[in-house]
């Protein structure tokens, strides 16, 4: 299927945040309540609709176990976006998401689109951490913030497509380019010539 962008982006966050059954419930609007742990990275694609331009999302969902760490690392710095999950019902999650971040501002591209998802709201009554706390943490650090339910797929959809709205911003600006580069943004085939090269700030 043609399309004029292909934006990359990349899940993070603890193990059994639920980081799976956001990329599942993206890509395939289903839930699925027993999953097996990722080993290493997985991937899933959708196609959406921005702007009047078919953007399509290549989704890597990585490992949040630590021994899995050094190869996790290796795809940040090819993605224009990251989704940081933690855990509603889990505080453990939460306060490990300054380590995540650190990780994802020192491999990536300064320009990354960074989202803070609280997953999990389906569990409200099992909370641990309070909307406000991921309210402010975001705001603190500069990230665009969202709590979902990948199980009653609550705010999914809102998440990877914020996500590609700042994204595509950014490659409107000129913040990020439409290369085959490390920032994680290719102009596609479906592309306008000479059009959306000219938007993105590259001729490639």
């Amino acid at each position: 299927m043609s399309y004029d962008y292909l934006f990359k982006y990349i899940i993070i966050g603890d193990t059994a945040v639920g980081k799976s059954c956001l990329l599942l419930q993206f890509t395939d609007k289903r839930f699925q309540p027993i999953h097996d742990l990722t080993i290493g990275v997985e991937f899933g694609t959708r196609t959406i609709e921005l702007q009047k331009k078919s953007i399509k999302l290549q989704v890597w969902d990585t490992a949040g176990q630590d021994n899995f760490r050094s190869i996790t690392r290796s795809y940040y710095r090819g993605a224009a976006g990251a989704l940081l999950v933690y855990d509603i019902t889990r505080r453990t999650t939460f306060e490990h998401l300054t380590t995540w971040l650190e990780d994802a501002r020192e491999l990536a591209s300064p320009n990354m689109t960074i989202m803070l998802v609280g997953n999990k709201a389906d569990l409200d009554k099992s909370r641990e951490v309070e909307r406000a706390e991921g309210e402010e943490f975001a705001k603190r650090h500069g990230l665009i913030f969202i709590e979902t339910s990948a199980k009653t797929a609550e705010n999914v959809e809102k998440a990877f497509i914020d996500t590609a709205r700042s994204i595509y911003g950014k490659v409107q600006e000129g913040e990020l380019s439409g290369g085959a580069g490390p920032e994680g943004v290719k102009i596609g085939p479906g592309a306008t010539p000479g059009v959306d090269a000219d938007e993105s700030g590259c001729g490639c």
